[in-house]
């Protein structure tokens, strides 16, 4: 099995510490470049500390990764996967959203019997 590249915990802090203060509320929502950063790295820091491919974790428009060992899935539609947006993702990340809040208030779409990837979550505490 191939290993995950390396992330740089000083730029995964500083791509969530960019996008803290629009989580926040205290000023608008990032540059395009500065929100994708902070989605894509800390999908690859999830797809890091979950190895595998029996989920696939979707952020549209910025990135998806398969993570989680288990069945592995090769073609068509995943049978377990979890689509959200950039700001639930992030606050999920950041440990600022609970996986069972966003999930009762329907800020997630999470289907399959392996879906619940709240084990990894927190990836980052900012």
């Amino acid at each position: 099995m191939p290993s995950s590249p390396l992330i740089d915990p000083g730029e995964l802090r500083a791509a969530c510490e960019a996008v803290v203060p629009w989580l926040d509320g205290e000023k608008p929502r990032p540059a395009r470049p500065e929100l994708a950063k902070a989605v894509r790295l800390t999908l690859k820091t999830l797809a890091a500390v979950a190895p595998g491919r029996s989920v696939e974790v979707r952020v549209p428009p910025f990135a998806a990764v398969q993570c989680a060992e288990g069945p592995r899935h090769t073609r068509g539609t995943p049978p377990n996967v979890v689509e959200t947006d950039p700001r639930t993702w992030l606050e999920l990340a950041l440990g600022r959203l609970k996986w069972t809040d966003a999930v009762e208030d329907g800020r997630i779409a999470a289907s399959g019997t392996r879906a619940d990837i709240s084990k990894w979550l927190p990836i980052v505490r900012a």
